[in-house]
């Protein structure tokens, strides 16, 4: 798909990538950033990268850019903070708005959103930060082990567990209320690891083909597995029935649009005897290992008609 991109709206314009942050995921970020910066060259349009910290911050107020093209994986710059201090400032920006990013980056609002439109995650419950570890317990017992913990905003699987058994949960989840304050814990789902990257802003947004993740050394796609290389096989497209290929897709698909997402987004599944939905990210990894990319490749579409996409929803 070379040679559609229409760059005229970003040509004489000063745009700055946004990165870093004091997030969990700020080196990720910033290898986000760097690729992106390179096919923004590549397309002929030049950017700056920002570290979205101390006196920059100031530094964007006083200054603004014309459009901030937003790489920050996880708290500030995907839960809807940077994006609602770029609108008072009147900045145009990429990616998805305040609510899509504030919903997406809580896992917890997210899953009760997919309960609502009759989407299926996996059982769960919310430990509050001072919470009774008992609840967890319970639930443990109940749905049976072994139960997953995460913390409710973080993302690249940061704070991510297994238990397999009470003692496992227990030490699990002091550690993480301490570190992270609100987790989940829900029932571990035995299936393939799967994700579904789209493309695009509302009636134009599709659904591109699915990444089956096979992690080689780990428990799951954990943060080791997703940046290390050769830490996972990624099968493209997945290797599940087309039923369940078909249905993560229309559930991907229909979660960008209902959240409104802008340009791009993934979701993350398990494809077992059903589709489980885990969580959206409406600011998906863009370094060289990330699965968006990968996904588009096999599509027939390069990293910078990616970047396009992401480009081109600052004016949807």
């Amino acid at each position: 798909m070379g040679g559609f991109h229409d760059i005229s709206d970003f040509l004489g314009k000063r745009i700055v990538i946004l990165a870093g942050g004091e997030s969990s995921e700020r080196e990720i970020s910033f290898k986000s950033a760097e690729n992106v910066q390179r096919a923004l060259r590549n397309l002929g349009i030049e950017a700056e990268i920002l570290d979205f910290i101390g006196e920059n911050i100031k530094k964007l107020s006083q200054d603004p850019p014309d459009l901030a093209v937003i790489m920050m994986h996880g708290k500030p710059g995907e839960d809807g903070t940077v994006q609602g201090f770029l609108e008072t400032l009147k900045v145009r920006y990429t990616g998805s708005g305040v609510l899509a990013s504030a919903v997406g980056m809580d896992k917890y609002i997210f899953k009760l959103v997919c309960r609502g439109l009759g989407i299926r995650v996996p059982e769960f419950i919310l430990i509050r930060k001072n919470g009774d570890i008992k609840e967890a317990l319970n639930f443990a017992t109940r749905v049976g082990y072994p139960v997953i913990i995460k913390p409710r905003s973080e993302g690249s699987s940061v704070g991510t567990k297994i238990c397999k058994n009470p003692e496992e949960l227990e030490e699990a989840l002091k550690e993480n209320l301490e570190k992270f304050g609100d987790t989940l814990v829900e029932k571990y789902i035995k299936g393939k690891e799967i994700t579904v990257g789209i493309l695009g802003t509302g009636e134009k947004a599709f659904a591109l083909p699915i990444l089956e993740l096979r992690v080689k050394n780990r428990e799951f796609y954990d943060f080791v597995a997703k940046y290390t290389k050769g830490e996972t096989e990624f099968v493209i497209p997945a290797e599940i029935p087309e039923e369940l290929y078909k249905k993560a897709q229309d559930i991907a698909l229909r979660l960008h649009r209902e959240l409104d997402c802008k340009g791009f987004s993934r979701v993350d599944f398990i494809a077992s005897d059903d589709i489980y939905t885990l969580e959206i990210n409406t600011i998906p990894g863009m370094t060289e290992l990330s699965d968006l990319p990968a996904e588009a490749k096999h599509m027939g579409l390069s990293y910078e008609d990616v970047v396009y996409f992401v480009l081109k929803s600052a004016y949807e």
